[in-house]
């Protein structure tokens, strides 16, 4: 995921970073985006500089102009004489819309299609999207998004407190994802809990990790009380981490009353998370992430497992399946 779709206009340029790699995006000349490196091939200038008309890129520095495939199109200072060469070419990576995000491909492809979006757009629910930098890397930030155990000491009051209440949760490792049903919840939601879940409905709480990079956590709290959030993390750098999140409910008339409370709370959240995982990076720069682990800790070990198989180079999907039962006190 490199952008929301509604911040790539029809001539608008966008410069982005993924694992390093620089990016400008655009869209061609039907509309859909496209993503090519960020370097002109002349004088090596960033194209992201220059600008976008009827569907074709133009860099700031010659002129010189790139169509949705990467070729070069244009080069004023050839006048006449210009003629398109196979070997003038920017490098052109897979881009994709889908759910209102634009995704991209760096590499080849694997068989792994963006993480659909769940309800988006569907009449009767309502999302909220932010977006925020965290100075870690993206193991460590998925794993705080689905681990309840922090939440009671970095979210006191806003979203748990603690009560050394016993939670027991099934966590599958299946393929490419890590699953995990709670059971024993009950009101223990912090400031929020009024607006989530009024009625004191028992509460259905699962987390899931998909490889690459996204968590889905879902809330359910009875009939017409639905709460998703779902975190995509995105590599900038080793320790840059690009986090889109998508909060989504159904509560009926209140949907869009309610908006400005769940971003104003959601977003409180995850700065504190910010403000965790930055001296947790701190920590590990320094140290390293050698990491003392309990039976609270198996999503995280799932997760490694996952993360660990893809940086070298193997399939996750050859991983054995997995399920522990575990408890814990929050």
């Amino acid at each position: 995921m490199v952008a929301e779709s509604d911040e790539l206009a029809r001539e608008g340029v966008l410069a982005r970073q993924v694992l390093d790699e620089w990016l400008v995006l655009f869209r061609g000349p039907e509309g859909r985006p496209v993503c090519l490196r960020d370097r002109c091939m002349h004088r090596a200038a960033r194209l992201s500089r220059g600008t976008c008309s009827k569907g074709q890129l133009r860099c700031d520095y010659h002129g010189w102009t790139y169509a949705a495939d990467g070729s070069v199109v244009a080069v004023p200072s050839e006048g006449e004489r210009f003629k398109a060469l196979e070997n003038r070419k920017a490098v052109v990576y897979d881009c994709v819309e889908q759910d209102g995000y634009v995704y991209v491909r760096l590499g080849d492809d694997c068989g792994v299609e963006p993480f659909s979006m769940r309800h988006h757009g569907e009449a009767g629910w309502h999302t909220v999207r932010v977006q925020n930098r965290f100075a870690n890397n993206v193991t460590n930030c998925v794993e705080n998004f689905i681990d309840i155990p922090h939440t009671v000491f970095v979210h006191p009051g806003i979203f748990r407190k603690q009560r050394q209440q016993a939670l027991d949760a099934t966590i599958r490792r299946e393929g490419l994802a890590v699953h995990v049903d709670y059971r024993g919840e009950t009101d223990n939601l912090g400031w929020f809990r009024r607006f989530l879940n009024p009625d004191g409905h028992a509460i259905e709480h699962t987390d899931s990790f998909h490889a690459p990079n996204v968590t889905h956590v879902v809330y359910r709290f009875g009939p017409r009380r639905t709460f998703l959030i779902t975190s995509q993390s995105v590599p900038v750098s080793d320790m840059e981490t690009l986090v889109y999140t998508d909060l989504t409910y159904d509560y009926g008339l209140w949907n869009r009353l309610a908006a400005p409370i769940v971003r104003y709370q959601g977003q409180k959240v995850i700065e504190q998370d910010v403000e965790a995982l930055s001296l947790q990076g701190e920590v590990i720069e320094k140290y390293g992430d050698r990491f003392a682990n309990t039976p609270a800790d198996t999503i995280h070990v799932f997760v490694e497992s996952i993360r660990n198989a893809l940086a070298d180079g193997r399939d996750p999907r050859d991983l054995p399946e997995k399920s522990v039962e575990v408890s814990f006190w929050v």
